[in-house]
């Protein structure tokens, strides 16, 4: 799933062309979301399964692009608030998907941690998008036991979330008739956008030049068309060297994000923690807890803060929050405050990237799919190569492979800051020639105007 999510964020910047694509493809992606959570529980073999979940990955990697990359383009400079909240209400559905599906989990056997069980663990984990705060109530309840065999009844839980879904793609295809994009039923009422104030003072101001150099300098696409764009060739090293800088930060962060959602109930029930099961169960939800109530904050702060200082503190906050776990490792306490602390800084650093890296460039780049996408390879990579380590090297190497990947993040966006400062240097310098050129040719004109006048 995580891979084919990963596929989708790459080649959903290619719906983007025009609104109606754009807004077609989130009702088809979201539709078909519904779709699948719904027939997930009918699934009799692990084929399906796969198809299902690697099908559900496509759609969700495509409405993660497109959302980004819409309110970039309609909100520009204003954007960083809407992205705030865009990525708030991912935090929020992470954190109350499992509590949706809790109450659907057996409660037999709750610390039973066989093979068997742990697969089922581990699937289930899965397939709740890495947010397990139910995990530890997820045991052997399809295995038969004493007293015979116990029906699962976790399918209601899936159909519970289809239909709790099932508004968002009504909601687009609401938003498709408002925006007078569909022909067969025409709308009487004004177009939505028209009467956004904030939206129609950034369009205004893209106007002109700057559409015409958007062309020129690839636009947003998919992250297939933006490396084969022919006009990349005259931009600077500073241009492309912002994407990727920007992108391998995220692949960092992000790569926490996954790591210490997936891996801190196994840190802390192993020694020297050494938690009781249920209580470990509950680290996880603190942390997706602490990364919503941060991307609600962030929501405020993004009014008075620019990103780029956002940015610094959040990632310096992450890399002193990981070093005082490292110190106190034996204290379960701290655990507790450090995986609050530690989802509060980590939850704000991928809106603030977006927006940071899209106002370099002037919204005419490929950001927002490059940075999506090496947030999500991120996400897959970081989990696979730190449980990895963890199953070789113990369960102290989980913090450490966290404050190794914390650092290089940080002196990555150091990187990012001195190639920002090369950009601006760049522009600046275009900029001055492109006056001096002109400078001389308006001259020109003027003397031609004078002589004509003269000589009538």
């Amino acid at each position: 799933m995580q891979f084919c999510l990963l596929i989708g964020s790459s080649v959903g910047g290619v719906f983007k062309r025009t609104l109606f694509s754009a807004l077609a493809a989130l009702f088809v992606s979201t539709l078909i979301i519904s779709v699948i959570f719904a027939i997930i529980p009918l699934c009799n073999n692990v084929l399906l399964l796969a198809v299902a979940m690697a099908v559900s990955g496509l759609a969700m990697g495509i409405i993660d692009t497109i959302a980004n990359i819409q309110l970039v383009t309609i909100y520009q400079k204003d954007s960083a608030v809407f992205l705030q909240a865009l990525h708030f209400f991912i935090g929020f559905g992470a954190l109350v998907s499992p509590l949706i599906a809790d109450p659907f989990l057996s409660e037999t056997g709750c610390g039973n941690h066989t093979g068997n069980g742990t697969e089922t663990m581990h699937h289930f984990r899965n397939m709740l998008r890495n947010s397990p705060i139910a995990e530890h109530n997820i045991t052997q309840s399809h295995l038969p036991h004493e007293g015979g065999e116990e029906e699962s009844s976790v399918h209601y839980a899936f159909w519970i979330m289809a239909l709790i879904n099932l508004p968002v793609p009504i909601a687009v295809l609401f938003l498709m008739y408002r925006e007078q994009l569909i022909p067969c039923c025409p709308s009487t009422t004004p177009r939505l956008l028209d009467k956004d104030e904030l939206a129609m003072e950034n369009q205004q101001g893209a106007e002109g030049p700057d559409v015409e150099h958007e062309h020129e300098a690839g636009g947003h696409g998919d992250i297939f068309s933006c490396c084969q764009n022919d006009n990349l060739r005259g931009l600077p090293v500073s241009f492309f060297m912002i994407h990727i800088l920007g992108g391998m930060v995220l692949f960092m962060t992000d790569g926490i994000v996954g790591a210490y959602a997936g891996f801190v109930y196994t840190y802390g029930v192993a020694p020297p923690m050494s938690l009781p099961h249920k209580t470990a169960g509950y680290l996880a939800s603190i942390f997706w807890a602490a990364i919503t109530a941060g991307r609600l904050l962030s929501i405020l702060l993004s009014y008075h803060f620019q990103p780029v200082r956002l940015l610094m503190f959040n990632l310096a906050g992450a890399i002193v929050t990981v070093l005082m776990l490292l110190i106190f490792y034996t204290s379960s306490i701290f655990l507790f405050v450090g995986t609050c602390l530690c989802g509060l800084f980590l939850s704000s650093i991928f809106p603030c990237m977006l927006a940071y890296t899209e106002d370099i460039l002037d919204y005419r780049g490929c950001a927002t799919t490059v940075l999506v996408t090496s947030a999500g390879m991120g996400e897959m990579v970081m989990q696979v190569l730190v449980g990895s380590i963890i199953q070789t090297k113990g369960s102290y190497s989980f913090l450490l492979c966290g404050m190794i990947i914390a650092c290089a993040g940080f002196i990555l966006f150091i990187g990012l800051l001195l190639f920002h400062q090369m950009h601006r240097n760049y522009l600046t310098g275009t900029a001055k020639t492109s006056a001096m050129v002109q400078e001389p040719a308006t001259k020109e004109s003027k003397t031609e105007q004078k002589e004509e006048k003269e000589s009538s």
